[in-house]
């Protein structure tokens, strides 16, 4: 298999699985499920408010609990991937859970009666992508050396992006309907007789999902090989000692150790914004799923054309560079969703109607979509240039860990800002804290990292 055809699989592999984050994560799903979550706890005698924080802290709940899974367990699933030699099976397995659990959101109650169990089947979707994806990460060194590995990860991303936006278009034009029953720009009836009243359009981003990525991850299980890795029986004891090593290598390394650190607060802001974006344009602005998805397609655009261009530039002067200028604009961005409201602007009242609040939170999202790409882009890069030669796999599991350690931070500090404000929009303040952490953590990474 030619090396173009293999960096071209592994571009496939992000086409595949962007509508897991796109669809369900950010947009569709996880809007749906808290104006529904809201509707229930309204329904029960809580005021509006009350019922916006509640909901929003039973999605942030569900969130903490696949990130403490995922940070427990890449680890030892890469270490255990190290010592069998063998990533493509663990790929295959997670990227199966991660379909099983998208497709299972279809039987969502609009009536909120199965809350609880919807929740579960979007967590094992959750879990199951973020997995795949950071053994499919750990292929990358095997991709190219430390001039052109920026360029491929950025441009994977990009590619990913596009996948992203398109599944979205597609679900918005063919089967949401509007609240006048019509879909959204072609304005006619759902396809397949979807009913409008009992949101079937809606619901189905999940198993629209899935059979994406079903189908599209073809491409990278044909043209994707192990690489120079030998194949040998997997045993755990043998990975435990392994990752044991690995973790004690990261205290004697301390650039990588200051980079996982720093990494491990930024993305977890960055993860914050992503999962409360579109929940916040639904119970601050009261926008519609429409609307969101609507938004959700102008900032995955500006997250694929910024990705690409934040390849070149990682190419160009290095990811660190990168990494300093993205954080510093999503903090500026969230100091702005922080001070919005639909009816005012930094306390100052807005006249009635006004579109202020609306075209800002759209502006914040092609910069959430356009600097959240780079920095994934930026992030992966850096990681190569700390991951050692023969152990990427660990290497990436730890990244992933240093990813997923505090994956629950972003929602629980969400959940206990949102309950003592009792507002879903000072709820996300935290964030900028973890951003702040992040760049101080920042300062002593070196640049070129430490694996050479």
């Amino acid at each position: 298999m030619s090396q173009r055809k293999t960096i071209w699989g592994w571009y496939w592999f992000d086409w595949a699985c962007q509508p897991f984050f796109t669809l369900l994560l950010t947009f569709i799903f996880a809007p749906f499920f808290a104006q529904v979550a809201t509707e229930y706890y309204a329904s029960g005698g809580l005021p509006e408010q009350s019922a916006d924080a509640r909901a929003q802290t039973l999605w942030s709940t569900g969130i903490t609990i696949a990130g403490l899974i995922i940070a427990c367990s890449a680890p030892v699933l890469g270490a255990i991937a190290d010592s069998a030699g063998r990533r493509m099976p663990w790929i295959f397995l997670f990227t199966a859970a991660a379909i099983i659990g998208a497709a299972a959101t279809w039987f969502m109650d609009p009536t909120g009666s199965n809350l609880v169990t919807m929740l579960v089947a979007f967590v094992i979707c959750y879990i199951g992508a973020e997995l795949a994806f950071i053994f499919a990460n750990a292929q990358l060194p095997d991709l190219g050396d430390d001039d052109s590995v920026g360029g491929i990860s950025g441009s994977g991303l990009a590619f990913g992006y596009i996948g992203g936006v398109l599944s979205l278009v597609i679900v918005l034009l063919l089967f949401v309907g509007q609240d006048n029953g019509k879909t959204i720009f072609l304005n006619f009836d759902p396809l397949f007789g979807f009913d409008p009243s009992e949101k079937e359009g809606t619901r189905f981003a999940g198993p629209f999902a899935a059979l994406w990525c079903l189908v599209f991850s073809i491409p990278y299980f044909l043209w994707v090989r192990e690489g120079h890795l030998p194949n040998r029986r997997p045993s755990l004891g043998g990975a435990m000692t392994t990752l044991w090593q690995a973790i004690k290598g990261v205290l004697n390394r301390p650039s990588q150790c200051k980079f996982l650190i720093s990494s491990m607060f930024y993305r977890d802001a960055l993860n914050g914004l992503y999962t409360f974006g579109g929940i916040y344009a639904g119970l601050v602005l009261d926008w519609s799923i429409v609307q969101i998805g609507t938004f959700g397609i102008v900032a995955a655009i500006s997250a694929g054309v910024f990705s690409w261009l934040g390849g070149k530039l990682d190419n160009r002067i290095g990811p660190k560079p990168v990494i300093y200028l993205t954080i510093f604009i999503l903090m500026g961005v969230c100091v702005v969703i922080i001070g919005m409201s639909k009816t005012h602007f930094f306390g100052v009242e807005l006249v009635a109607g006004s579109t202020l609040p609306d075209n800002l939170f759209m502006l914040c999202g092609c910069l959430i979509g356009g600097m959240g790409g780079m920095l994934q882009s930026a992030s992966r890069s850096l990681m190569v240039r700390h991951a050692m030669p023969g152990k990427e796999t660990i290497e990436f599991g730890l990244y992933g860990l240093s990813g997923r350690a505090t994956a629950f931070l972003a929602p629980l500090l969400i959940t206990i800002a949102t309950t003592i404000t009792d507002s879903a929009r000072l709820g996300v303040s935290p964030i900028v804290i973890l951003f702040v952490v992040g760049l101080v953590f920042l300062i002593g990474v070196n640049a070129r990292g430490d694996a050479r």
